[in-house]
C-alpha cells in the first residue's frame, strides 16, 4: 500500500462515497433490544467499539440488580432504591442508565488512549469496521505508513475520528400496568409502568433515543410534553430522540402524526418483519419486508416535509424553541436478515440507514446475557426447534424455542397439579375476566380460575383439551426474559425463577455454535461465513412462507364462525401476497445474490410460492 499524506487521509474521510453510511454511525448494523435481560448491558460490552444497541427498561428490579453488580464490579457506591420509596421505579432507572452511561464513556475514553498495538481495543474498533468506510482504510493506511511523523498525525486523525455507539432504550408502550400503594390503592397514572420508565430514561444524563414498540399509547405520547429534552434546545438540537418501531408505512405515518402534533420529532422509523424477527409477532395484512421498504424509499421525502411542516406547526403554539432545519430521519430495518448480501441489498436498493441483527447475537457471549443452558440449546438447535407459540400473557403469537428451562418448569408444575407462576413482578397483569384488579394470564391465580371455567363450559374433552392448552402454555415473560442476565453474572436472588424464557427469530436456525463479536461482525461484511450448513432461501422468501402459513392458520382458527368482514380481510391479505410475489419476481432480477444456482433456487421458490397461494381457497359467507 502507498504512503499515505495527511492532508490525504483527511481528504479520504471527506470524500466518502460510501453513500449510505450514516456519518455519526461508523457502522452498518445496530444490536435491537432481545427480551429483557439479554441486551440490558449490551452497551458496556460493544458501545466502546461504536456499536448501538439497545436496553429494556420494563424491568425495575432486574435494572436495580445489575446497578448493584456492576457497582460493586467496579468499586462504586451503591445506595440501593427501595420499594418502599417514593417513584422508586424511574428512579431506579435513572440511576441504573446513569451508570451505564458512566461506564461506558470510561471504556471509550480508555480505549481512545490506547496505543496502536496488536489486540489493543482501539485497534479493535477499526478492525470491525466494514471494509469500504474511510476509516478502515485510513487505519490500514497507518501501518504501512513510513514516516514516523506523518504516522503519528493520521493516529490522531483517527483517534479524533471516534464514534461512540449510543446507548438506547425500549419500551413497550402498551405495557403500562396500573400500580398500587401497600394498601391497595390505585396510584396516579403517572407511576404506571411505561409512564414511570418513560420519566426514568427523560431525567437521565442519556444523550441517545428511546424507541417505542408494540403499538400506540396516546397517553404515553402526551407524557413526552412534560420533558424538555425531547424538543429543541437554543441550537436546534435534540438530547433526547424519539424511534418508532414499526411495520408498515401506514401505521408509521399515522403514529409519526399523533407525535408531530405534540411537538415531537421521530428521529428513526426502525420497520421490522412482522412475522421473521424474535419475540412477539405482529403481522401485517399481507405486506411484505420488500414492498413495505418500497413504500417506505418512495414516500421519504414527502413524510419528512408532512411531519416537519406538523411538528414545526405545533412547536409554534407552544412558544417552542423551532428547529432551524429539518433534522435527519433515518428509516432502519431489522428481522431475518442472515447474510452480507442480503444487508447490503437492503442498504444500497432501500437506502435504509442501519440494518438490524438480533437473534444471531444471542450466540455472542461478548455481546448478549444468555445462561449456559439456554446458549447450548440455541447453539445446537434445528429448525423445527424454533415455532411461534401462544406462550405470551399479551395474547400475541410468541417465537420461541423447543424446550427451553421455562418450559420444562411449566410441564413440572403441571404434572404436580399446580399449573401456572406465582406472580411477583405483575409488568403483565392486563386481564379482569374473574377479579377486579387486573391479574396475568401465566400466574396460578389465573389459570386455576380459568381451568374450572372450562371445566364448565366446554362441551367435549376435545374442546377442553385445545382451549387448556393455550391456557397453560402461557409462561412467566416478566421473570423468564429477564434472569438470563442474573444467572450469568450470579446476581440472582432467592425469590426469583431460575427458569429461562427465550424469543429468537426463526432465522436463527441457519447458525449453529457460539461466536466471538469479531466473527459475528466479519459475517455481516461479508469477510467471512458462519451460517451451518442448512439450506436457507433468502430472507424475502423465508418471511414469505411464514405468511403464507399464517394466513392459512387463521383461516383455520375461524373456518366454523366466519364473517363477511373477516372474508374480505382475507381476500385482501391474500392480493397483497400475490402483489409481494410479483414484486420479487422483478426485485430479485437486479439483486446481487450468491450464485447463479441461488438465483434459481429463488425464482423457482417464488414460482412455488405463487402457486401456494393461489390455492388458498378463501371460504365465503352463505348470506341467508
Amino acid at each position: 500500500m502507498k504512503t499515505i499524506s495527511t492532508k490525504r487521509s483527511l481528504k479520504l474521510i471527506q470524500t466518502n462515497n460510501y453513500s449510505f453510511m450514516h456519518p455519526l454511525n461508523p457502522h452498518l448494523f445496530h444490536i435491537p433490544v432481545m427480551g429483557i435481560g439479554f441486551t440490558i448491558d449490551s452497551p458496556i460490552k460493544v458501545a466502546a467499539y461504536g456499536i448501538d444497541s439497545v436496553i429494556s427498561i420494563v424491568d425495575d428490579i432486574i435494572i436495580e440488580q445489575m446497578r448493584e453488580f456492576y457497582s460493586h464490579s467496579l468499586n462504586l457506591e451503591f445506595i440501593p432504591i427501595s420499594k418502599k420509596e417514593v417513584d422508586y421505579r424511574a428512579r431506579r432507572i435513572t440511576a441504573y442508565l446513569n451508570l451505564v452511561h458512566k461506564i461506558v464513556q470510561d471504556k471509550f475514553q480508555m480505549l481512545k488512549k490506547q496505543e496502536f498495538r496488536e489486540g489493543a481495543d482501539i485497534c479493535k474498533y477499526f478492525e470491525y469496521l466494514p471494509d469500504s468506510s474511510p476509516l478502515k482504510a485510513l487505519y490500514e493506511a497507518m501501518w504501512v505508513e513510513e514516516n514516523h511523523e506523518v504516522k503519528n498525525q493520521i493516529q490522531e486523525d483517527l483517534r479524533s475520528q471516534l464514534v461512540c455507539g449510543t446507548i438506547n432504550v425500549n419500551i413497550m408502550a402498551k405495557v403500562d400496568t396500573v400500580n398500587y400503594d401497600s394498601k391497595g390503592n390505585e396510584l396516579p397514572e403517572m407511576y404506571n409502568d411505561a409512564m414511570a420508565a418513560l420519566r426514568g430514561y427523560a431525567n437521565s444524563d442519556l444523550n441517545s433515543s428511546i424507541i417505542l414498540s408494540a403499538g400506540l399509547n396516546p397517553r404515553l405520547y402526551s407524557y413526552f410534553e412534560e420533558f424538555k429534552d425531547f424538543f429543541p434546545d437554543e441550537n436546534g438540537e435534540v438530547k433526547k430522540k424519539v424511534i418508532l418501531k414499526v411495520s408498515d408505512y401506514r401505521s408509521a405515518l399515522i403514529q409519526g402524526k399523533m407525535l408531530a402534533k405534540k411537538g415531537l420529532w421521530i428521529s428513526e422509523f426502525r420497520i421490522e418483519s412482522g412475522l421473521n424477527c424474535g419475540g412477539h409477532t405482529f403481522a401485517t395484512d399481507g405486506k411484505l419486508m420488500g414492498p413495505i421498504l418500497e413504500e417506505f424509499k418512495e414516500n421519504k421525502e414527502n413524510l419528512i416535509d408532512e411531519l416537519y411542516s406538523i411538528c414545526q406547526a405545533s412547536l409554534a403554539r407552544k412558544e417552542s424553541k423551532l428547529y432551524n432545519e429539518i433534522p435527519p430521519m433515518k428509516i432502519t430495518v431489522q428481522g431475518g436478515i442472515g447474510t452480507s448480501n442480503e444487508s447490503k441489498f437492503l442498504l444500497e436498493n432501500y437506502k435504509v440507514d442501519s440494518a438490524g441483527w438480533g437473534s444471531p447475537f444471542l450466540l455472542v457471549p461478548e455481546a448478549t446475557n444468555v445462561d449456559e443452558d439456554t446458549l447450548k440449546r440455541l447453539a445446537t438447535a434445528k429448525k423445527e426447534d424454533y415455532y411461534v407459540s401462544d406462550a405470551s400473557p399479551l395474547g400475541v403469537p410468541f417465537n420461541n424455542l423447543k424446550n427451553t428451562s421455562s418450559q420444562r418448569l411449566l410441564k413440572e408444575r403441571i404434572q404436580k397439579d399446580r399449573p401456572g407462576s406465582p406472580c411477583h413482578k405483575k409488568f403483565l397483569t392486563f386481564n379482569t375476566e374473574f377479579t377486579e384488579q387486573s391479574i396475568c394470564t401465566a400466574s396460578r391465580q389465573y389459570q386455576n380460575l380459568k381451568l374450572k371455567e372450562l371445566e364448565q363450559t366446554t362441551t367435549s374433552a376435545e374442546e377442553f383439551e385445545e382451549k387448556s392448552r393455550i391456557v397453560l402454555e402461557k409462561e412467566c415473560l416478566c421473570e423468564g426474559l429477564a434472569i438470563p442476565a442474573a444467572l450469568v453474572n450470579d446476581v440472582a436472588k432467592a425469590k426469583q425463577l431460575k427458569a429461562v424464557s427465550v424469543c429468537p427469530g426463526p432465522n436463527l436456525a441457519y447458525f449453529s455454535g457460539t461466536f466471538s463479536l469479531k466473527e459475528m461482525i466479519d459475517h455481516i461484511y461479508g469477510r467471512s461465513v458462519i451460517l451451518n450448513s442448512l439450506n436457507r432461501e433468502h430472507m424475502f422468501i423465508n418471511e414469505l412462507e411464514m405468511y403464507v402459513d399464517h394466513l392459512k392458520k387463521e383461516i383455520n382458527t375461524v373456518v366454523d364462525e366466519l364473517t363477511v368482514k373477516q372474508t374480505k380481510y382475507f381476500d385482501g391479505f391474500k392480493t397483497s401476497l400475490l402483489e409481494g410475489v410479483n414484486y420479487y419476481k422483478e426485485t430479485f432480477k437486479k439483486m446481487k445474490l450468491e450464485t447463479e444456482e441461488y438465483r434459481q433456487r429463488a425464482e423457482t421458490s417464488l414460482e412455488f410460492w405463487e402457486e401456494k397461494i393461489a390455492q388458498i381457497r378463501i371460504p365465503q359467507v352463505e348470506l341467508v
